[in-house]
């Protein structure tokens, strides 16, 4: 039993999405990714020389899946994406938002993640934008108690 859910559901949450790419030859490619969800696309971090962020580059196409899983509480909501992305700019406003999804508020961040990792002001950082050409839900959170005791997730 297929049950749909509003995407809003999910992306609200620091959740992990996994990003599905093409390498040069064809073959599929998976790399986890924080993500934001801003003016109908998807935007997830990347770089000049990322590995994702030139696959993407070379083949637009990609597919974004987000699962939302508690297994105790019987949570299993999961959302895909399907479309063709773009390499953007950074954006530091945009990753600020992005990572406060996952840091909490700014005065709290590991000053050594920002300056060595994230690397906000980087002019070699980058986003992938994707703006969603399909979109599917599938909520089958009563997986633990069966459909007739399903809570609505």
């Amino acid at each position: 039993m297929k049950t749909p859910f509003p995407p809003d559901d999910i992306l609200q949450l620091p959740l992990m999405a996994n990003l599905a790419t093409l390498a040069s030859d064809g073959s599929p490619r998976n790399a986890p990714v924080w993500f934001h969800w801003e003016d109908n696309a998807l935007w997830m971090l990347g770089s000049k020389d990322n590995a994702s962020t030139k696959r993407v580059s070379a083949d637009p196409r990609v597919s974004v899946e987000i699962v939302q899983y508690d297994n105790a509480g019987g949570i299993l909501r999961h959302l895909g994406y399907r479309g063709r992305a773009t390499v953007e700019k950074m954006n530091p406003d945009l990753f600020r938002r992005l990572l406060n999804r996952y840091l909490g508020p700014e005065p709290t961040w590991n000053a050594w993640f920002i300056e060595t990792v994230a690397c906000i002001d980087d002019p070699d950082g980058r986003l992938i934008r994707l703006q969603p050409e399909t979109t599917f839900t599938n909520d089958v959170s009563f997986f633990r108690t069966g459909p007739r005791l399903a809570s609505g997730g």
